[in-house]
């Protein structure tokens, strides 16, 4: 499978997940954004994974999909 040439891997700490549940959440918040080409959320470590469409949609709008979700996506330590 070729990807495109705007597909961007982004990867997202998430606070506040413990359970199948809280996965299933996550997953359908940040699916419905147009623009997310696969996603995969795990518990252990407790993060996501987007492949994402760069000129559809952005990091930031990842961030507010989960916290609108009721998670915390903690800033990156420098």
């Amino acid at each position: 499978m070729t990807q495109a040439p705007n597909l961007q891997r982004i990867v997202l700490p998430v606070a506040g997940m413990d359970c199948g549940g809280c996965v299933r959440s996550v997953d359908k918040a940040v699916r419905a954004l147009p623009g997310v080409a696969d996603v995969q959320v795990s518990l252990e470590p407790a993060q996501v994974i987007a492949q994402i469409d760069s000129a559809r949609v952005t990091r930031e709008a990842l961030v507010s999909a989960i916290e609108d979700a009721g998670f915390d996506v903690p800033a990156p330590q420098p």
